[in-house]
C-alpha cells in the first residue's frame, strides 16, 4: 500500500520542476513511510511513497520495464493485486521474465503484455499511473469499487495526480478555489462519482481509467455493475457465497508483513474474523489477532438507542473467544477525541471537512494508530450492509418509496444532518435539495434493468445500486484517509468484485429470506460463528456518548464566534450557533444531534489551514 503523485505537461521539460514534482510526493509520506521514489522522463514526473508489504526488498517504486537498455514504461502504484500470483506464472508462460517477487512487477509487465486491458485481469484494490514511453501516454486507473482513491486535474497542457487531493494542491498549478457544486459535495451525504470538492480536480471513477497524452484526455469504464437472471436455487447462492467469501479472504491474507482483522461483534466483521481464523489455522500461520474499538466508561453511561440497542463488548468477547483470537481491545480516551492535535491529523488526511459522524473520524484514526503497533495490515467487513441489504432503509417502505437516496429520508438521516447550524441564506444560494434531487435523477438512470424483473426486485436493486456506488463511497473514503494517515493498510474483502458481481443479482426475496436484515450472509457463514453473534441485529459502528466531548466541542464554537477573522462566520446562522454554545453544562447529545456543531467546527479549521476561496 501507498501513494502515489505525479505530473504530465507536454509543454515543458519536467526534469526543471523536480523540486515541485518532490514536494507533491512528499505530501504521501503517511500514506508510505518505508520508502520514496521519483522518476522524470522530460514531459512526466512520476512519485511514489511506499508501505512496504509484499516483497519488502525489491519492491521499490516508480518500477520501470525495459529491453535492450531502451525503456518501455514506467509504474507508480497503490494497492495490492490478489491474484498476482496467477498472472505472474501467465505472464512468465508467455516470455516475460520477473526481477522482483512484488505484485508491483507484475501489474507492470501486464500492461506491457495486455495494454490498458490488463486491468481487466487485476483481482484487487488499486490506484496505477503508468506511463508508455512510446506513445507519451499516461494511463489513470481505479479499481472496480474505489477503494483506493485517486485524484487528477487536467492541465491546459497535461494533467496532475494523486491518491489524495494534497499531492495536486502541493502544485503551484492547482488553486484552492471551492464553488457551489464542491460544497455541495460537503455537506450531502452523497459522494457523486468523479466529483472532487476543489474546482477543476475530479476522482477517477471507480472502475474507469482515464488516458492522457498529446491529443488530449479521454476516458472510460471497464466494470460496472450489470444485471443478469439469477438462476441458482436458495441452497446453491448460500453456498456459492460460502465459497467466495472463503476464496477472498484466503486471497486478503496474503502478506509479508503482521496481519489482523478489525472486530466489532457484528456479523460481517466477525464472519472476516472467523474465516481468517480458520485460513490461518490452515496454513500454519498461528491464531488470527483482531482489534476492537471502544470508550473509557462506555459501559457505565451506555444508553440504547434506535440504532445501537446494546455495546459491542458481549459480542466481541464471545466472537473471539469462539475462534481462539489473538484479541486486543483498543480503549479510546474520550479527551483525545476533541484533541487540536488529533483533530488537526484527521482534516490533514481528508483535505475537506470530514462532515458526517462526527467523533467517529477521530476516533477511527486514534483506533488506526493504536493497531499499526502491532500490525501493517488489517481486513475489515466494509461494504457487507451495502451489498447484502443490512441497513434499516432497505426495509423501511418510506425510504423505499421516497423519490430521494433512502438514507436522506425522515427516520433514516440522523447521522447524516450537518447543516443545522449554518446561514438559511447561504443554504438557499446552495440549494442543496435541488442538487440532491439532480444526483439521485443521475444515479437512478445508471441502473441497469432486467427484463421481466418484479416491480420489488427493480426497486430493490435500484436500492442496492444506489447504495453501492453513493453511500459506500464515503465509508470506503474514510476508511482509507483514517487508515493511510498512520501507515496501516485496510483491506475489504466484501468488495471483491465477484462477490458483488453475484450478489447484485440475487432477487431481493433470497437476500431477506428469513424476513431479518442480511439472511444470505448469515446462511453462509452462521455455522462459523457463535449463535448470539449469528443472530445480533446490525449495529453501526460505536460513537461516544460522553456529553464532555459535545461540552468540548461547544466551548470550541464559543471560541470561533468571539474571533471576528473566524472565516466560517459568514456561513453561520449566528443566533442557532449562540444558542447551542448557551446550552447547559449538564446537556447531553447524542452522537446524531452533534452534526451541526461538528460541521460549523470542521469548516471553520478547513477554511482557516487550506487557505480555501469560496467562489459563490
Amino acid at each position: 500500500m501507498c501513494g502515489i503523485a505525479g505530473w504530465v505537461d507536454f509543454g515543458c521539460d519536467l526534469a526543471d520542476r523536480r523540486a515541485v514534482a518532490q514536494a507533491m510526493t512528499d505530501t504521501m509520506a503517511c500514506r508510505g513511510p518505508d520508502a520514496e521514489g521519483l522518476w522524470i522522463d522530460r514531459h512526466v514526473a512520476l512519485g511514489h511513497r511506499r508501505l512496504a508489504v509484499i516483497d519488502l526488498a525489491g519492491g521499490a517504486q516508480p518500477m520501470t520495464a525495459s529491453t535492450h537498455g531502451r525503456e518501455l514504461a514506467a509504474l507508480s502504484f497503490c494497492g495490492e493485486i490478489y491474484n498476482f500470483r496467477e498472472l505472474r506464472t501467465e505472464l512468465e508462460g508467455v516470455g516475460h521474465r520477473f526481477r522482483t517477487a512484488s505484485d508491483t512487477e507484475v501489474v507492470l509487465h501486464a500492461f506491457l503484455e495486455w495494454g490498458e486491458e490488463f486491468v481487466e485481469r487485476l483481482n484487487g484494490m488499486f490506484a496505477i499511473a503508468v506511463w508508455d514511453v512510446a506513445r507519451e501516454e499516461l494511463l489513470l486507473v481505479r479499481d472496480r469499487m474505489g477503494v483506493k482513491p485517486l485524484f487528477y486535474q487536467p492541465t491546459r497542457d497535461g494533467v496532475l495526480f494523486g491518491s489524495e487531493p494534497k499531492a495536486i494542491l502541493a502544485n503551484p498549478m492547482a488553486g484552492r478555489r471551492v464553488g457551489a457544486e464542491g460544497l455541495c459535495e460537503v455537506l450531502e451525504m452523497v459522494k457523486t462519482p468523479e466529483a472532487a470538492v476543489f474546482a477543476g480536480m475530479h476522482e477517477v471513477r471507480p472502475g474507469s481509467l482515464v488516458r492522457i497524452g498529446r491529443g488530449g484526455l479521454t476516458k472510460r469504464r471497464y466494470w460496472q455493475l450489470t444485471a443478469r437472471e439469477h438462476t441458482d436455487d436458495l441452497d446453491t447462492t448460500i453456498s456459492t457465497v460460502r465459497g467466495l467469501l472463503v476464496d477472498i479472504v484466503d486471497r486478503q491474507l496474503i502478506s509479508d508483513v503482521p496481519v489482523c482483522t478489525l472486530l466489532s461483534g457484528g456479523l460481517d466483521s466477525s464472519a472476516i474474523t472467523s474465516l481468517a481464523a480458520a485460513a490461518l489455522a490452515e496454513q500454519g500461520r498461528g491464531r488470527v489477532r483482531s482489534f476492537s474499538v471502544d470508550f473509557a466508561g462506555s459501559a457505565e453511561r451506555f444508553e440504547p438507542d434506535a440504532v445501537r440497542p446494546a455495546p459491542d463488548a458481549p459480542f466481541i468477547a464471545a466472537l473471539a473467544g469462539h475462534v481462539g483470537a489473538d484479541h486486543h481491545d483498543i480503549v479510546l480516551d474520550n479527551a483525545r477525541l476533541s484533541d487540536p492535535a488529533v483533530r488537526a491529523a484527521v482534516l490533514t488526511a481528508v483535505d475537506t471537512p470530514p462532515a458526517f459522524w462526527g467523533d467517529m473520524w477521530p476516533s477511527l484514526y486514534l483506533l488506526f494508530k493504536a493497531v499499526r503497533g502491532h500490525s501493517t495490515v488489517a481486513l475489515s467487513g466494509e461494504s457487507a450492509d451495502e451489498l447484502f441489504g443490512g441497513y434499516q432503509w432497505f426495509r423501511n417502505p418510506a425510504a423505499l418509496r421516497a423519490d430521494t437516496f433512502p438514507w436522506l429520508t425522515k427516520g433514516s438521516s440522523r447521522y447524516f444532518g450537518g447543516s443545522s447550524l449554518l446561514d438559511k441564506g447561504f443554504l438557499e444560494k446552495l440549494d442543496l435539495p435541488a442538487y440532491r434531487a439532480d444526483s439521485y435523477r443521475t444515479a437512478l438512470a445508471e441502473v441497469p434493468q432486467l427484463p421481466g424483473e418484479s416491480e420489488t426486485d427493480r426497486r430493490m436493486r435500484e436500492i442496492t445500486y444506489l447504495n453501492l456506488t453513493r453511500f459506500v463511497q464515503t465509508l470506503l473514503d474514510r476508511k482509507d484517509r483514517m487508515s493511510m494517515a498512520v501507515s496501516l493498510e485496510v483491506r475489504v474483502p466484501f468488495c471483491d468484485h465477484r462477490l458483488v458481481d453475484y450478489v447484485f443479482n440475487v432477487p431481493w426475496a433470497m437476500k431477506s429470506f428469513d424476513g431479518r436484515e442480511k439472511s444470505l450472509l448469515r446462511a453462509a457463514v452462521k455455522d462459523v460463528l457463535p449463535e448470539v453473534v449469528a443472530n445480533r441485529v446490525k449495529t453501526p459502528y460505536p460513537a461516544t456518548q460522553d456529553p464532555a466531548y459535545a461540552r468540548v466541542l461547544r466551548r470550541e464554537l464559543a471560541g470561533v464566534l468571539a474571533d471576528r477573522n473566524s472565516p466560517v462566520l459568514p456561513l453561520l446562522d449566528i443566533d442557532k450557533a449562540r444558542r447551542e454554545v448557551a446550552k447547559p453544562e449538564g446537556a447531553t447529545s447524542m452522537p446524531y444531534d452533534r452534526g451541526g456543531l461538528e460541521m460549523a467546527l470542521w469548516l471553520n479549521r478547513w477554511l482557516t489551514e487550506y487557505g480555501v476561496t469560496l467562489d459563490l
